[in-house]
């Protein structure tokens, strides 16, 4: 089990295990906060801890197997008395807590997602503190998360995402505005923004699509140092962004943008509202519109209708774009969504092996950008010391999941600090370099 090491000072012990994405590690920053002012102390580990507090993922099966193991390892733990009370909460309770009640009777509670003050009052029946959106990161402190909208609107029939989230809405400028200047005056540099669907932000409260103004706003008011922009919806993309990421060099020169696949055929049997044409044209349009900017994005191999022939397709889709940064999950047949009728005919064998033959042409692509980087000065964000050598991560590369550089030094560097760095040499993922 993994979990957030977050601690203070009082009685009643909790720790979190959080599992899946980083919209779920806001969640349980958020629960944390919200414990903490609620006179509850939050163990560095499970082995401190009286209450455990298991904030689930349901997005794939790997997700919801993870999950599972977890409950049911906490469930022996409280059989054999090393915990006293077990709370399971987040996507998979919300869509199968019915049915892991029966299963598992052990969890004291299920509750679903952004459900802090009912696990409050379940854990510490006595309630003192209304709930403002107190936080406590988990993440190192030069980094944060920052949820700018709950749910999702589109109907992927791959996707059980509205069934768990619900409904797309947004989350007050405001607020975000304030948040965002709470976490900096903590030390934060830089902001990640994540949603479901970042860029419908605002279509619910004002019926058009908000999310430039956001930025702009966060670029001039927040003090990051860097903004990023995670989980854009390519489908009725809002051009107007592309201004805000250009002009504002806080903004960072990056867009991670979900295809899930370039053959028409089954974007349409996916519901994406959008075929390879129109993303091929989006995509020059971005690159037009912002020189230099990086490309990340994500597809799913082994959807039920894809053939050898859309494999073929994606596969020279993937070599004509060149992204930066790209990833590939094989299809996950899930509950109540539209594509279940079609089955799970393609086995995990072939699933791989076309996970697999996307991710070699991507590996050659990295290395070649990677290698053309060799001789240049990056400006580099310190992420940690690691046996005399520092890894950190430049403007192009999310944390946990984009390339990383390695940095020698005779000095020490600082933990959080930008340094520029003159590449030397580099890999597949990976840049090596030193301070100049």
């Amino acid at each position: 089990m993994r979990g957030t090491t977050l601690t203070t000072e009082v009685s009643m012990k909790v720790h979190i295990v959080t599992l899946g994405c980083s919209k779920n590690t806001v969640d349980s920053e958020t629960l944390a906060g919200h414990l903490t002012a609620n006179q509850l102390e939050l163990a560095g580990s499970i082995e401190e801890a009286d209450t455990l507090v298991i904030n689930t993922c349901g997005f794939i099966d790997q997700a919801k197997e993870e999950s599972v193991n977890t409950i049911l390892e906490a469930a022996e733990l409280k059989r054999q008395g090393a915990i006293q009370k077990l709370v399971v909460a987040g996507c998979l309770s919300e869509r199968y807590g019915s049915d892991l009640q029966a299963e598992i009777p052990e969890v004291d509670h299920f509750f679903g997602t952004e459900a802090y003050e009912q696990i409050i009052k379940a854990i510490s029946p006595d309630l003192k503190y209304s709930l403002l959106g107190e936080r406590i990161l988990s993440t190192p402190s030069h980094y944060a998360y920052l949820k700018i909208s709950e749910g999702c609107d589109h109907p992927c029939s791959f996707c059980a995402i509205p069934l768990m989230r619900g409904k797309h809405r947004s989350i007050p400028e405001d607020t975000l505005i304030a948040s965002a200047k709470n976490l900096t005056s903590q030390g934060v540099k830089e902001l990640v923004l994540v949603a479901q669907d970042l860029t419908y932000y605002g279509k619910d409260a004002n019926d058009e699509r908000t999310l430039a103004h956001l930025i702009e706003r966060m670029a001039n008011e927040s003090g990051a140092e860097w903004i990023r922009l995670m989980y854009a919806y390519p489908s009725k993309f809002p051009l107007e962004v592309l201004k805000v990421i250009r002009d504002n060099s806080n903004v960072c020169t990056y867009l991670d943008m979900p295809l899930q696949h370039a053959s028409t055929e089954v974007l349409k049997n996916m519901r994406r509202g959008i075929t390879r044409r129109t993303t091929e044209e989006l995509l020059d349009r971005i690159r037009q519109e912002v020189p230099g900017i990086v490309l990340r994005s994500t597809f799913i191999v082994g959807y039920p209708s894809e053939t050898e022939r859309d494999v073929d397709e994606l596969a020279d889709f993937i070599s004509e774009q060149q992204f930066d940064r790209l990833g590939v999950f094989t299809y996950s047949q899930e509950d109540d969504t539209y594509a279940y009728i079609l089955g799970d005919p393609i086995s995990a064998e072939i699933k791989e092996a076309r996970r697999q033959r996307i991710m070699d042409i991507q590996k050659e692509i990295s290395y070649s950008k990677n290698q053309q980087k060799i001789g240049s000065i990056q400006r580099v964000l310190i992420e940690e010391e690691i046996n005399g050598e520092y890894r950190g991560r430049t403007e192009f590369d999310a944390p946990e999941v984009d390339n990383e550089i390695y940095v020698r030094s005779s000095s020490p560097l600082k933990t959080g600090s930008f340094v520029n760095v003159l590449v030397d040499d580099a890999i597949e993922f990976d840049l090596f370099g030193s301070p100049v």
